[in-house]
């Protein structure tokens, strides 16, 4: 972990309620608080998603995909509800995996008194052992009981794994004299590469948006944000990430109002602290690595270079001991693919420190410096192509002993 605030605030969404319970699906010696975690999500309100990449979904992305769809088809106007436990996957379960989805969102739609098809169910945990549905009856009423408006730090905590730290962030702005807040809470730390959100993330803003618009946006800012974060480059079998927008603001946005590309901006720079959040709280990582590429021909073949330094295992072992071996950033630039590299003419930077150019250790290089900077928490790679005007930044961890430990022991 590179740094952590164990104490988070985060405010309450009007239209939003969160409720928590402990049903024992994760160790009660290790997981004393919460395992279960329930959003409300008032009438009227709008639910975007993106889901894995994983050929491999599980069972409860399948079927969250299945109901949004057909809510989104019906126009349904009734509350919904997201269903996040931790601690299982129900992940490579089959068939099994998705009939104990869909019976857990029913017995919990049986205690709220609702319609099960307004349950989505999302989890989080370890791969290919089977969701025991009963464990999350015997609290179904207990959760609905909790929901609160002010439980989104306690949601945080109930979805983490191997996550030190729970996440949340929240952000206001003004618009045409009333307020508008946006918060969300995430959880993640390893099998991050997500190639389009995280493990999981979960955010609300009261303004009200329609459907097209709400999934554009959030579309928009996960390129940003969650889609420029590596940890191992492993995408996990149930990475979601969920906008909602509630529209009790009483401030209706679309990209033809005055205040659309501010509350756009505010939303992309909560995504970027729930993302950059997880760097931070990585597995076993000691080091907040920034890599920007710049002066790329497109978007693809500057991400190209960034994740292969980003998860390179020798970059990311040299940055975890603060050696200055540089050359090994310089190979990964070199391997990456990018056709007909002028590599005379790329620089590359440590902070400030311009250690290579014109295909070699950079004259004014001075290693004292580059060491003194490789013992940082925070570091900053620039690699400048120059070929053409394209920029892309991703950020990344180091690689540790500890990482190594946590995923060796992490079904122990």
């Amino acid at each position: 972990m590179v740094s952590a605030n164990p104490k988070i605030h985060i405010l309450p969404v009007a239209g939003v309620r969160w409720g928590v319970a402990y049903a024992g699906i994760k160790s009660s010696a290790e997981y004393p608080s919460s395992d279960l975690a329930l959003m409300e999500l008032a009438s009227g309100s709008q639910c975007a998603a993106v889901f894995t990449q994983n050929a491999f979904c599980a069972a409860p992305i399948t079927v969250a995909k299945n109901k949004l769809a057909s809510i989104a088809e019906q126009k349904n106007s009734s509350a919904i509800y997201l269903l996040i436990n931790s601690g299982n996957a129900n992940a490579g379960t089959g068939d099994e995996g998705c009939r104990a989805a869909e019976l857990s969102c029913q017995l919990v739609a049986e205690s709220i008194n609702c319609d099960a098809q307004q349950v989505l169910p999302f989890s989080t945990g370890v791969i290919g052992q089977s969701l025991q549905v009963e464990k999350i009856q015997a609290v179904s009423d207990a959760l609905n009981a909790s929901l609160s408006t002010d439980s989104w730090p306690l949601a945080a905590e109930a979805i983490m794994t191997t996550d030190t730290v729970a996440k949340g962030f929240s952000r206001t702005m003004g618009i045409d004299g009333k307020s508008v807040t946006v918060s969300g809470i995430c959880k993640g730390a390893g099998m991050i590469r997500p190639n389009m959100a995280t493990m999981l993330a979960y955010v609300a803003t009261d303004a009200e948006l329609d459907s097209k618009d709400l999934q554009e946006l959030l579309d928009h800012v996960i390129q940003c944000s969650f889609n420029r974060i590596t940890v191992d480059g492993d995408t996990s079998t149930n990475d979601a990430c969920v906008l909602a927008a509630t529209g009790q603001a009483g401030i209706k946005l679309d990209n033809k109002h005055d205040a659309w590309h501010e509350f756009k901006s505010m939303l992309r720079l909560l995504f970027v602290d729930l993302a950059t959040a997880i760097i931070r709280d990585a597995e076993g990582a000691s080091k907040f690595i920034t890599i920007d590429v710049k002066g790329g021909r497109s978007s693809a073949e500057c991400l190209q270079v960034a994740y292969a330094v980003a998860e390179s295992p020798l970059v990311k072992t040299a940055f975890f001991a603060s050696d200055a071996n540089w050359g090994r950033i310089l190979a990964a630039v070199g391997r990456a693919g990018v056709e007909h590299l002028d590599v005379d003419a790329i620089e590359i930077y440590l902070d400030h420190l311009l250690i290579c150019q014109q295909g070699g250790q950079a004259s004014t290089y001075d290693e004292q410096q580059a060491m003194k900077i490789m013992g940082q928490q925070d570091i900053s790679v620039t690699i400048d192509l120059q070929r053409g005007s394209v920029d892309e930044r991703v950020w990344t961890s180091d690689l540790s002993l500890d990482y190594v430990h946590i995923n060796a022991d992490y079904r122990s």
